[in-house]
């Protein structure tokens, strides 16, 4: 436990500029203390005392407004950036070095059984407001652009953003992998829709230089 909340701290000040001291990061990031506490009710939970870690996730959720089943499986090194509205459903398995932005859901789609919520591998980013819903697996050191919708596996280095999302980018440079900074690339997080409009607006012009000749 003690290993688990060192990293915490650690991860946090790498992360995150405002953490500008080990009592900072401690009192002030709601991330941290809902991992924490999940750490003790998993615990619970594995020992089947079900009600009990179901009741405290539920006080955790009202504490610090990040909602993480005791079931979900949670690696080392877990950043949640801010944090409010996160949901993490409770077949969610998360590797290690995986950060979470605010507003982030680990769902399900509601239709299936058993194994019903994602599965992230290590290194793995998801953006404000992106929903990554049912028993997928987003590869190692992918990327998810902010309010996607992700529905579908997700290979290891891809970048993936839109609804549905669509990957964008993938093969990563291994010193971008193995860089401390988290932060989505925006140079690799183009706008579907913008580029769609491009294509029509640049299509009509063609078309009506071909009408005035």
């Amino acid at each position: 436990m003690f290993r688990t909340l060192r990293d915490s701290v650690e991860v946090i000040q790498t992360n995150d500029p405002a953490a500008t001291s080990v009592l900072n990061a401690l009192v002030n990031y709601p991330g941290l203390h809902a991992i924490v506490l999940h750490r003790i009710h998993h615990w619970l939970y594995k020992k089947r005392l079900t009600f009990f870690a179901r009741m405290g996730s539920q006080c955790a959720r009202f504490f610090t407004g990040i909602e993480i089943h005791p079931g979900a499986e949670i690696g080392r090194r877990f950043f949640i950036d801010h944090g409010m509205g996160v949901v993490i459903g409770e077949t969610t398995i998360i590797g290690d070095d995986v950060t979470l932005y605010q507003g982030v859901t680990l769902g399900g789609t509601g239709k299936e059984t058993g194994k019903r919520h994602p599965t992230l591998g290590n290194g793995v980013v998801v953006g404000v407001n992106a929903s990554v819903l049912g028993a997928i697996e987003l590869g190692n050191n992918s990327k998810v652009g902010g309010g996607a919708v992700v529905v579908r596996d997700v290979p290891d280095d891809a970048t993936v953003v839109g609804i549905p999302a669509k990957i964008v980018g993938e093969k990563a440079e291994k010193s971008e992998k193995q860089s401390p900074d988290c932060k989505l690339p925006k140079e690799i997080l183009p706008d579907p829709l913008k580029d769609t409009i491009d294509q029509l607006l640049k299509r009509v012009e063609e078309l009506e230089s071909k009408i005035k000749v």
